[in-house]
C-alpha cells in the first residue's frame, strides 16, 4: 500500500508539479492550498510536506499545530527562504527543511528517510478494534484471528484511519468526506457510502451488521473499541 502524503502549498504550478511527481513515485497525495483545515487533512497521512509561505496561517504556525496534535508524523517544510534563522525556527518542530529551488528526486529521496525513520519508530503495539489489530503507520490491518492481512484501498485505509483517530466520537458524513477527499461535502453524494461499505466487506464479521464501523443514524459513523 502506498504511503499518503499531505502536501500543502498554494502556489498551483509548484504544487502541481510536484503532487505529479510524488504520484508517478507511486505516492498518494493530498494538496491542499491552505493550513486552515491542514489538521483534518493530516488524519491517515503518513508525512506532511508544509510550504512556509502559505495564505492566512503560515507554514510555521501550521506545521506548530500539526506536531503538537500528531507528534509521530514527520514534517517536512519547504521554503524560499535561506536564512539561518528562518530554518531553525522551521526545524523547532519540523523533522526536515528543503530550500526551494529543489530538484525533485532530492525531495524524493528525503521523503523516502523520513518515512524510514518513523517507521521504524513505530514498531508500537497493534491498535486491537475487535478482532481487528491495526498497524497504522505501516498501513497495515491483520485478521487478529486467522493472521490474514486485510488489503484496503489508500481511499479505504484513510477513511478508517480517520475514524480511528477519533476513537470512539461520531463523525458527520461532511467531516470524513473533506478529510479524506480534501474537497466540500455535496449533500447527496454517495461516494463515502460506497466506499464505507466496502470497507465493512473487508473488516466485519458481518458487513450486514456491523460492529466496528457503526452507522449513526442521521449523523454518520463512528469506531469504537
Amino acid at each position: 500500500m502506498s504511503a499518503a502524503l499531505l502536501y500543502i502549498e498554494d502556489d498551483q504550478e509548484i504544487g502541481s508539479f510536484v503532487s505529479t511527481h510524488l504520484k508517478e513515485q507511486g505516492y498518494e497525495v493530498n494538496w491542499v492550498t491552505s493550513g486552515e483545515r491542514a489538521l483534518e487533512a493530516a488524519a491517515g497521512c503518513r508525512l506532511v510536506i508544509l510550504d512556509v509561505m502559505l495564505p492566512g496561517l503560515d507554514g510555521f504556525t501550521v506545521g506548530q499545530r500539526l506536531k503538537k496534535a500528531e507528534p509521530d508524523i514527520p514534517i517536512l517544510m519547504l521554503s524560499a527562504r535561506t536564512s539561518i534563522d528562518d530554518k531553525l525556527q522551521g526545524l523547532q518542530f519540523a523533522d526536515d527543511y528543503l530550500t526551494k529551488p529543489f530538484h525533485p528526486d532530492e525531495l524524493t529521496a528525503r521523503i523516502e528517510v523520513l518515512l524510514r525513520r518513523s517507521g521504524n519508530r513505530s514498531s508500537a503495539e497493534p491498535l486491537a478494534i475487535k478482532h481487528l489489530l491495526v498497524y497504522e503507520q505501516q498501513n497495515r490491518v491483520e485478521n487478529g484471528e486467522t493472521g490474514e492481512e486485510i488489503t484496503l484501498t489508500g481511499k479505504q485505509f484513510h477513511i478508517f484511519s480517520y475514524l480511528l483517530r477519533h476513537l470512539g466520537q461520531i463523525l458527520t458524513k461532511e467531516q470524513i468526506y473533506e478529510a479524506v477527499w480534501g474537497e466540500p461535502y455535496i449533500e447527496g453524494d454517495k461516494t463515502l457510502q460506497v466506499h464505507i461499505r466496502y470497507l465493512r466487506e473487508k473488516l466485519e464479521r458481518d458487513p450486514a451488521a456491523p460492529e466496528i464501523v457503526e452507522t449513526v443514524r442521521g449523523i454518520g459513523y463512528r469506531v469504537r473499541k
